[in-house]
């Protein structure tokens, strides 16, 4: 089951110790080499800077937060010695431009992702002289990704087109 990315943003950190709330989730951190979501940033009352909370430190996604096991699952940056690169690099999803080899197809607006917190599927926002004459929004699945940046993502030229035709012909009978 695919989940929106607004349930990675600003999710209370529930112990499941003290059964109490101990930080918040603020934003998500994602690995641009493989679009995985490692883990959040995050906010606690004791500590005076921002904390991380790995993935595989939650043990379940609750309706009203993140839950894990107690206060030791947040970590100090410097901590997480083997997470370094990722971490230094500070990617951010929304709002990257998305393009293929011969045009620019928009801004990624959100995103899904799966229950292993890899990002499945990107949707763009055209931009407005394309938004007259089509659809608002382009999905892009993740396998359609050929290359990620910090300055945009590079996505198959004509690869949803190609489908399409592919499953129309399939799908009609043989005269």
């Amino acid at each position: 089951m695919l989940k929106l990315s607004k349930l990675l943003f600003n999710q209370p950190i529930m112990s499941l110790r003290l059964g109490a709330q101990i930080g918040l989730a603020v934003e998500p951190i994602i690995n641009p080499h493989n679009l995985k979501i490692l883990g959040w940033w995050c906010k606690a009352p004791q500590a005076s800077g921002q904390l991380v909370l790995l993935a595989e430190d939650v043990r379940q996604e609750l309706p009203d937060g993140l839950a894990v096991d107690d206060d030791d699952e947040l970590n100090s940056p410097e901590d997480l010695v083997r997470h370094r690169e990722i971490l230094d690099i500070k990617f951010r999803l929304n709002d990257k431009p998305v393009r293929t080899k011969s045009a620019r197809l928009g801004k990624v607006k959100d995103y899904s992702y799966n229950e292993g917190m890899f990002i499945q599927k990107l949707y763009v926002e055209r931009p407005l002289r394309k938004l007259l004459s089509a659809d608002d929004t382009l999905i892009i699945d993740r396998t359609q990704v050929l290359e990620v940046t910090d300055e945009y993502i590079l996505v198959r030229d004509g690869e949803v087109k190609a489908s399409e035709n592919e499953f129309a012909t399939e799908a009609l009978p043989a005269v």
